[in-house]
């Protein structure tokens, strides 16, 4: 009995801890302290501890992006823009991109652990010819999801679980990915320390005008040049 309930606990043993920190956290309530109001209200004792320490307070925040993308809570947003007003865009930025990509490692792996294989040989041989496509461009596909900001991070590291990726295509492909869009919220995070001071009510949503996107947009297209590319010298040997 212990010998078959191994393989079962390193299996599903992951994912269960993941689900019940999920059911922790929202349980405790924590998802209502990571938005902007606590930002605005915890500002000005977060950057005491950040010039007392700031090497540890990167590092914690850091962790606590990881634990926010691992659990799949709704503040990827309020935390990136976090980044930049404690730490400055550059620093900001960086240390958010690093969060996200752990976090959406963790994700993958658990996803993949899980039911990966249970999932690719119950979908039927036609999903094995879609994941043998995107293996080949695993790279460039990833990186196109990643500076797309209107498809939900967590949905497609969860599909990218489905599908055989070597761990260092996905590491590589989402970090640089992700950040354009962490020093572009970072960028806005730092900007608010003014708006902070002077009172003013802010919707996150709001500060993403419509050039940003067209800009990230046009990286995602660009980003899938080299497939296109590659399609169009392989069709005329066709």
């Amino acid at each position: 009995m212990p010998q078959r309930a191994l393989p079962l606990l390193k299996r599903f043993g992951p994912a269960a801890l993941v689900l019940a920190a999920i059911v922790v956290a929202f349980a405790s309530g924590i998802t209502h302290h990571l938005s902007v109001h606590e930002l605005r209200e915890r500002r000005e004792l977060i950057m005491a501890a950040d010039h007392t320490h700031p090497v540890l307070s990167v590092l914690a925040y850091v962790g606590l992006y990881t634990v926010v993308i691992a659990l799949s809570l709704p503040a990827a947003l309020p935390m990136t823009v976090a980044g930049g007003l404690f730490f400055g865009p550059w620093i900001g930025g960086l240390a958010a991109a690093i969060g996200c990509t752990l976090g959406g490692v963790i994700v993958y792996l658990v996803c993949r652990t899980a039911a990966g294989d249970v999932l690719r040989r119950a979908a039927g041989p036609r999903v094995v010819q879609i994941e043998d496509g995107v293996r080949r461009d695993a790279f460039f596909y990833i990186m196109m999801l990643r500076l797309l900001p209107i498809m939900p991070f967590g949905l497609t590291t969860l599909a990218l679980g489905f599908l055989e990726i070597p761990i260092v295509t996905f590491v590589a492909a989402t970090f640089i990915g992700i950040v354009p869009l962490s020093f572009i919220y970072a960028r806005l995070g730092w900007g608010l320390n003014a708006a902070f001071a002077n009172h003013q009510r802010l919707n996150l949503h709001s500060l993403v005008q419509p050039p940003i996107l067209i800009a990230l947009g046009a990286l995602a297209l660009l980003s899938l040049s080299p497939i296109i590319i590659r399609r169009l010298r392989r069709r005329p040997q066709a």
